[in-house]
């Protein structure tokens, strides 16, 4: 996938207002995560243990990691879309506004509903994000061109990752917690509902399905 070949697909209109609001509203999400205080999604325990240790915004080190792991895409041959490359900054300055408005919050209760806000977005944001068919963001191109590498499946190459980013994040200063364990169980099921609800047709008969071979249907099984 070229970074323009997403145009030329059906609904371009559509699918670029859905990429868009989808990755400003990951990054929306993330924050709200942040904001609850119980535990972060994988990534973001490498960023704010990265933010920690650099004193950067959570939003640049985001946008920093992304463009990191996109880089990694070279020697696995991935090949970015519009959704790769916008993904790499949208989502971190969506990251930084969203944690400038949300002030930190006190109380158990809510910051319960902050959690639990934050994940149901994120599942709402990555149908979006991933429907519009623009490509995957970095970290999920990491996933799927490692999987096509190795021929691992998805959800051991996915959980590997993880196990190792959250290591990471956790050894520097990041938050692990009942979020993070609580986002690893919730996000599959709500990307695959979100997925569906926010379907763009392919094609002129109305069909919606995701090919099995592509990095769309590939993050679903994880």
């Amino acid at each position: 996938m070229s970074i323009t070949s997403g145009l030329r697909a059906p609904h371009p209109t559509r699918r670029l207002c859905q990429l868009y609001a989808g990755l400003a509203l990951y990054g929306a999400s993330a924050a709200l995560v942040v904001r609850g205080g119980l535990g972060l999604e994988p990534w973001g325990v490498l960023h704010q243990g990265l933010a920690e240790l650099t004193g950067l915004s959570m939003g640049v080190v985001a946008i920093v990691v992304g463009a990191a792991v996109l880089l990694l895409w070279i020697p696995i041959r991935q090949r970015p879309g519009l959704g790769t490359v916008s993904n790499v900054f949208a989502v971190g300055l969506a990251i930084d506004a969203t944690l400038a408005l949300v002030p930190e919050v006190h109380g158990l209760p809510v910051r319960i509903a902050l959690l639990v806000a934050g994940i149901v977005l994120n599942g709402v944001a990555t149908g979006l994000y991933i429907a519009a068919r623009f490509g995957p963001g970095p970290r999920d191109g990491l996933m799927t061109g490692l999987h096509r590498l190795t021929g691992r499946s998805v959800r051991l190459v996915r959980t590997a990752i993880e196990v190792a980013v959250v290591a990471t994040g956790f050894a520097l200063g990041g938050s692990v917690g009942v979020g993070t364990v609580a986002y690893t169980l919730a996000i599959g099921p709500l990307a695959q509902l979100f997925l569906r609800v926010f379907a763009v047709p392919a094609a002129d008969n109305g069909s919606t399905v995701v090919a099995a071979g592509s990095p769309e249907g590939a993050i679903l099984r994880r």
